[in-house]
């Protein structure tokens, strides 16, 4: 009661609040996805030079697999 009485009396009610929240969540999950995209550029790089030379799926997938666990190891 008192919380809102306040949050009232400074201009902030509980739908700024809310807005606030759902903003910083969306922030949130743009942050981890772009930092997951950078994580495998590399292997998509590699996949996709592997699948140029080869044309083949299989091929280009392993290459992708290897490629990220090798990141994911060396990662400090």
């Amino acid at each position: 009661m008192l919380s809102s009485m306040l949050l009232s009396h400074v201009g902030l009610g509980i739908e700024t609040m809310i807005a606030a929240g759902v903003l910083i969540l969306i922030g949130l999950v743009i942050i981890m996805v772009v930092g997951a995209l950078l994580f495998l550029l590399p292997a998509a790089i590699i996949a996709g030079v592997v699948w140029f030379l080869t044309a083949n799926e299989l091929y280009a997938g392993v290459a992708f697999l290897l490629v990220a666990i090798i990141s994911l190891t060396r990662r400090k």
